[in-house]
């Protein structure tokens, strides 16, 4: 019976570890997703000029 109690705590105590885990995992995932969002912000403004300044090479063309 000891065995049963000593396996069932060894469950117990790698479920808590996978648990942790996963709870930094979906932290480092929601932080990388707002800085993905903030990157693509700062981007945006260079990314419409570099559009115009190649439409209007286009048009020199």
């Amino acid at each position: 019976m000891p065995w049963v109690m000593l396996f069932i705590g060894l469950i117990f105590a790698g479920l808590a570890v996978i648990a942790v885990c996963a709870v930094r995992v979906f932290a480092a995932v929601r932080d990388l997703g707002r800085e993905i969002q903030h990157t693509g912000e700062r981007l945006a403004p260079k990314h419409s000029a570099l559009r115009a300044a190649a439409r209007r090479l286009e048009e020199t063309r």
